[in-house]
Order: structure tokens, then C-alpha cells, then sequence
């Protein structure tokens, strides 16, 4: 029976031990030694190169992935060759670097063309076309591409690059339309990533492809359940840095979602704090963001206004939330115009969907009744057309927002009861809230001043626990306006209106003011004028200070 070696294992085997159980630190230290006592070879190489890309050491990983391809070269090993040109080619377009990017793809494909009978390689080169191709607007290029490199990935037995094709696939299948398809797809998928054969890299792409495209759709719940998975992976590596910070982004927008505000800043904070540390990575944009994000909501506007700012320094578009900073901060006009030219800009029905709730909060918030309604009949059709449940809960509070502003609160507040009842069950307390505050607004235009109390305390009450202050303080405001004092027989809404109209308000602001429509405000204003036999406006607003109805601005 052969003795077992007592010998003591070399750096190179205890670095490659540490590779194995997923040590990262460990594996680039003792490899990068071993390196030092002796030159590794290509596939030690490749070891060290993931090994460094994974702790977010992205410049050295690629200068060892220039390395592997030097070697593989020399070796004339040209399979490992192409696939180092294009890992390269890879984390160049991660760190948004198109020129370089581009010469190693070509590099890879000039490589391809020489060589005698076809190779698993050229699947992976396929990958990248796939990817050029929904770039630019082509989703049925990019899955037949995609397909393509599957039957190569298959054939060949490669795990790797048939998980890398079927994501493809699925993110095409989604660009054109095929939502249930694609995300199905995407399920499988990941049945594949989690059987252990494929390669970590391609493990932590697969996660972030699955859960960036079900925020896409507005997939929530199946956003949430991908997102608590990766943090499993995260930490089952502790020594895991890169995706690390994008499952902490993902988790503070689930924990702000879900009302823990508290807990989302934290976690969003932690994130801007590992990212930060890395070289470029594209996520520290979108933990910036998400700070912001938390800032606005808290009525915190200086600091939101800086960080949104810097969120756009590191390429993160920052609408639609400076437009709602703009339109909490009193001016309407502008985020309207914000988010119209950001909404004529967005790429796919997907990246409009998103902004088209807000466009129709700022174009309520200008009185421009006529364009919030074709924005909300947009979000509608979209909802229709993708079969997204969350976008179909936040389009039907859109389209209530606009049918109470057109001053048919009977047909709205169904409507609205119907989304506030979805908000519940996504248990998203904050918009649940926001879709109360509508409710209410509803039931006081029906004349039914005891519901819309109850609708807006019961708001208060959530706004006042989440630190909302903005949204606190314009309850507030809807629940102690100034005290009526009967005049020529107005109502209380005719006195809002006659107030507004003293303050030297346009028909367009006070519709905004009070959301209703314009044509409300004319009515309101005609009654007004009969009731006080006046003839204008100005015989409108000194009949107010005559009477008392407003304090005299002398």
C-alpha cells in the first residue's frame, strides 16, 4: 500500500487549495508567491487572474489575464487565448473602456478565423456580437446569436457558455416583448448556476443578469428572491469583494421598498463604502443613487441634491429622482420638463414604464391635466402589453391620480382602492401611504369629509413612522387647512379657490395646487363671481380682504 506524502505542500498547491475553497485573498497571495519563485503557467495563470478580478483588483486582473494570453500564445494553446482575449475584452467594457474592448474582441476573432474546424471559442465571440446587437436595438439578431452560441456551448460540453447564451437569450427574448418567455428561460437558467459546475465568475453574471432584468419588468417578488440568494453566495465567500457590493444595493432597495428606511441607508452607505474601493465599478453609481434616493424621501433636499449630483459624476442618469427633488422643492415646471426630455431619451418600453409615473405626479403638479393623461394611458397599455404586476399597480394609481384631477373622483376611487389594495400585499407601506393620500383627496371630492379624514390620518400615521417629512407635512396641510368663514354663500372649496386666486395664482396653478383640473377652476370661478356679484377677478380678491376671507397684505 504507497505511503501518503508527508512532504509539506508547496505555495503553489496551497494556492491552488485556496482557490478551490473559494478563498480569494488567500488564492492571489500564494499564487501571486508562487508566481514570484517561479513563473506559473497559463492555467495557474488564469487561477490568479480570477482570483484578483474577484477581490475587485480589476487593473491587476486584466495585466494577469495579458499575461495568460502572452503565454498561451507562446505555448500555442490557442483556445485559452481567445478566451483570455476575451476576459480582457470583458473587464475593459465593464470599466466603459469601448476602444481596447474592441481590440481584443477583434484580436479574439482574427485568432478564430485562422484556426483549421470550429471551436467552443467561437461561441464565446458569438456572445459578444449577441451583446452588440441588443446595444443597438436588435433584440432578434441578438437571440439568434445567442441560440447559436448555445448549441455551440452544448456540443461542446462548456457550462459556462451555455449558462452565458440562455442569459442572452432571455435578456433578448425580454427587449422584444417576450417577457414570460424570457424570465422562464432566465429560472432555468439558474437551476444550472446552482448545480455547481459553473465557474464562480460566471455564477455572480448570471445573479446580477437574473436580478437587474426582473427590476427591469418590475418583477419585484422575483427580484427580492434572487437577491436574497446571491447574498447567500456572497457570504458563503467571505473573502469575496466583487458583486458583493451590488447584492448590498439590491438589498437596500428591497429594505426601502418594504419600509425599513433605517436599515436601507445603512445598507446603501456599506455599499458606497466597498464600491468605493474598487476600481470603477459601475454599482457605486447606483449606491450613490439609492442614498439620494433615501435623502429626498426624508425631506433631507440639500444633501439629496449633492448626491445625486454624484451619482451622475459616476455615469448613473439621475432621473427620475432629481425630478422629484425639483418637484418637492416647489418647482413643478421644472421636473416636468425634466422628466419629458428624460422620457423622449429612454431606450425601450421598460426604461419609459419608469419614468412615466413621475411625469404624470409633475404634470398634475403644473395643471397640465391633457399631457398626464397620455402619459398614464401609456403606462396603462405598457402594463397591458407586458403583464407586469407591479407596473400594472403603479399605472393604475397614476390613472386615478389623472381621473381625479380631471374631477371624476366616482370613477377614481375604485381605481385607487384597487392599487392601495396591491401596495399592501407587496407590503410597500410608503406607496401604500402616497395611494392613501388619493383615496382621500377622492372621498373629500365627493363631499364625504369623514372618509377623507380617516383616509389621510391613517397616511399620516404611516409617513409620520418612515420619517417622510414632505409627504408628513403635506398631510398636514390637507387636514388643517385655514378655517372657512362663510361669505355670500361659498363653499369651502370656493374659498380655496378664491384664497388662491388673491395670491395671484393662474387657473393652472390653483388646478395644480388643489389637483383639479383647469376646467374645475373655471367653473368654480364663474360660481364665485355670481355669488359675490363681481365681475373679475380683481372684484374677487378685494371682495376676500373686505370681508376678512384673507389677511390684508398691508
Amino acid at each position: 500500500m504507497p505511503q501518503r506524502s508527508t512532504a509539506p505542500a508547496t505555495t503553489l498547491e496551497r494556492g491552488r487549495d485556496s482557490f478551490d475553497r473559494q478563498a480569494w485573498a488567500d488564492a492571489r497571495e500564494l499564487l501571486t508567491a508562487a508566481d514570484r519563485d517561479a513563473s506559473l503557467q497559463p492555467e495557474d495563470l488564469e487561477r490568479l487572474a480570477i482570483a484578483t478580478y474577484l477581490i475587485g483588483r480589476y487593473a491587476e486582473s486584466t495585466e494577469v489575464s495579458r499575461r495568460v494570453y502572452q503565454e498561451s500564445m507562446k505555448a500555442a494553446d490557442v483556445g485559452r487565448a481567445i478566451r483570455s482575449a476575451f476576459w480582457i475584452a470583458i473587464e475593459h467594457l465593464g470599466r466603459g473602456e469601448m476602444a481596447p474592448a474592441a481590440g481584443w474582441l477583434a484580436r479574439a476573432e482574427r485568432l478564430v478565423g485562422e484556426g483549421l474546424g470550429e471551436r467552443v471559442e467561437s461561441g464565446y465571440l458569438m456572445i459578444a456580437d449577441a451583446w452588440r446587437s441588443l446595444a443597438t436595438g436588435d433584440p432578434d439578431a441578438a437571440v439568434r446569436t445567442n441560440e447559436g452560441a448555445l448549441e455551440i456551448g452544448s456540443r461542446f460540453g462548456d457550462p459556462d457558455l451555455v449558462v452565458l447564451a440562455r442569459l442572452g437569450v432571455g435578456e433578448s427574448l425580454i427587449a422584444r416583448g417576450e417577457t414570460e418567455r424570457g424570465v422562464g428561460l432566465m429560472d432555468e437558467v439558474m437551476v444550472d448556476v446552482t448545480s455547481g459546475a459553473v465557474s464562480p465568475v460566471i455564477v455572480g453574471i448570471a445573479y446580477c443578469t437574473v436580478i437587474a432584468s426582473c427590476q427591469q419588468i418590475f418583477d419585484l417578488r422575483r427580484a427580492q428572491e434572487w437577491t436574497v440568494a446571491l447574498d447567500r453566495w456572497c457570504q458563503s465567500q467571505p473573502q469575496l469583494v466583487h458583486f458583493r457590493g451590488q447584492c448590498l444595493v439590491n438589498r437596500a432597495e428591497v429594505m426601502q421598498f418594504h419600509g425599513a428606511w433605517e436599515d436601507a441607508d445603512a445598507e446603501a452607505r456599506q455599499a458606497s463604502q466597498r464600491l468605493a474601493e474598487l476600481e470603477g465599478d459601475p454599482y457605486f453609481g447606483e449606491a450613490i443613487y439609492q442614498t439620494a434616493e433615501l435623502h429626498r424621501l426624508r425631506g433631507e433636499f440639500t444633501e439629496a441634491e449633492a448626491a445625486y449630483r454624484r451619482a451622475s459624476g459616476l455615469g448613473r442618469r439621475p432621473e427620475p429622482g432629481i425630478a422629484l427633488l425639483r418637484l418637492a422643492q416647489g418647482h413643478a415646471d421644472v421636473a416636468a420638463a425634466t422628466l419629458a426630455r428624460a422620457t423622449d431619451e429612454a431606450g425601450g418600453v421598460f426604461a419609459r414604464a419608469r419614468l412615466l409615473e413621475p411625469l404624470v405626479e409633475s404634470m398634475l403638479a403644473t395643471g397640465s391635466t391633457v399631457e398626464a393623461r397620455r402619459a398614464a394611458d401609456e403606462m396603462l397599455q405598457i402594463a397591458a402589453d407586458v403583464a407586469a404586476p407591479l407596473l400594472t399597480t403603479v399605472a393604475g394609481r397614476a390613472h386615478g391620480a389623472v381621473l381625479l384631477a380631471e374631477g371624476d373622483a366616482r370613477t377614481a376611487l375604485p381605481v385607487l382602492r384597487r392599487s392601495w389594495t396591491e401596495w399592501k400585499e407587496l407590503d410597500a407601506p410608503y406607496e401604500a401611504a402616497r395611494t392613501r393620500v388619493l383615496i382621500g383627496l377622492a372621498c373629500r371630492q365627493l363631499g364625504d369629509a369623514d372618509a377623507a379624514a380617516m383616509e389621510l390620518d391613517a397616511a399620516r400615521d404611516v409617513f409620520q413612522g418612515l420619517g417622510a417629512r414632505p409627504d408628513l407635512a403635506r398631510v398636514e396641510a390637507l387636514l388643517n387647512p385655514p378655517p372657512a368663514r362663510s361669505a355670500g354663500g361659498l363653499t369651502a372649496r370656493q374659498l380655496e379657490v378664491l384664497r388662491l386666486v388673491a395670491a395671484g395664482k393662474t387657473n393652472r396653478e390653483i388646478a395644480a395646487d388643489l389637483v383639479i383640473s383647469e376646467r374645475t377652476v373655471a367653473r368654480h370661478l364663474s360660481d364665485i363671481f355670481d355669488k359675490l356679484d363681481v365681475p373679475s377677478r380683481a372684484g374677487a380678491t378685494a371682495y376676500a380682504y373686505e370681508h376678512g376671507l384673507i389677511a390684508s397684505p398691508g
